[in-house]
């Protein structure tokens, strides 16, 4: 019988998990309904500024004016067609939330992979680490940067995916230390594969499961940091348009034109319970939860 090659340890269940998960996913009525309220405002996100009527920042009536020739819902606080406004505000909104939680968690991947596998020294040091980390809340260390540094695209994103690496990273770890112990990977180890390999091949598909959980969850809280630091003028700056910076500038008239800020609040509101709604599909598939009970 001729050696096992080394695509051989891999086994076919392993190098489908994350299909599979996705698929037990999609059985749950609230993975459905979350991609339908996610998707809606994502193409409003992307597809928005092809339709809008003006450009984000052409004056076409009076501040807070509601009834303005040539709008759907009236002017913002300078004057501006608030659905202009909204529907430019979204794809930044998605594009720095999505950024971060990816970087965060593909960073966090990495380094619990490493310390659960590597063990020693090197996961102390790497954990004493992430603790370091954890001790800042996100949203506080995010302002504090912000307000020592200021507000820019890159340090946003960052920031963010600082802050998301450690909590991801403890979790891959906790699945890396219950993976190494299985036979496919004392069987890599045996022929001789490298370590590197054995993490990325072995190790990683079996973490698949958690790995997208924490991206459901990760994505979710990036949204509501980069909306809570433009809402705080700590994001995007004027003129850019925003859906957190629109809330800022518009609250003070709400009563005139609440347009300006129901839009992008609702949007915001809509895009969350839609990931959280995957997320939590996600993380039913994970653990096994029967598709026929709590839909």
């Amino acid at each position: 019988m001729s050696a096992p090659s080394k695509t051989d340890t891999v086994p076919a269940a392993v190098r489908t998990r994350g299909a599979g998960l996705l698929r037990t996913a999609w059985g749950f009525g609230r993975t459905k309904v979350g991609v339908v309220l996610t998707g809606l405002i994502v193409l409003i996100a992307v597809a928005g500024p092809f339709v809008a009527p003006y450009t984000p920042t052409e004056f076409v009536a009076k501040p807070f004016e509601t009834g303005a020739d040539g709008t759907v819902f009236g002017g913002d606080n300078r004057g501006r067609d608030v659905l202009t406004r909204f529907l430019w505000g979204g794809w930044t909104l998605l594009l720095l939330a999505g950024s971060a939680a990816g970087i965060g968690v593909v960073a966090g991947a990495v380094v619990g992979v490493v310390a659960g596998y590597q063990r020693g020294w090197l996961d102390d040091a790497l954990m004493r680490a992430n603790d370091i980390l954890l001790a800042f809340p996100q949203l506080i260390a995010a302002l504090l940067v912000m307000s020592v540094l200021g507000p820019q695209v890159w340090l946003i994103v960052a920031v963010i995916a600082v802050s998301h690496m450690p909590r991801v990273a403890r979790v891959v770890r906790e699945a890396t230390r219950k993976v190494i112990e299985q036979d496919y990977v004392k069987a890599a180890e045996a022929i001789g594969l490298p370590r590197w390999r054995i993490m990325a091949v072995e190790i990683l598909p079996n973490v698949s499961s958690p790995l997208l959980v924490e991206l459901g969850l990760r994505l979710t809280y990036s949204i509501g940091v980069v909306a809570v630091l433009g809402f705080l003028g700590m994001g995007l700056q004027p003129p850019t348009a925003d859906w957190g910076l629109m809330i800022n500038e518009n609250r003070q008239g709400m009563a005139a034109q609440p347009w300006a800020v129901a839009l992008p609040v609702t949007a915001i509101a809509v895009l969350t319970i839609g990931v959280n709604l995957i997320t939590d599909g996600l993380s039913r598939a994970a653990i096994g939860i029967d598709r026929g009970v709590g839909k």
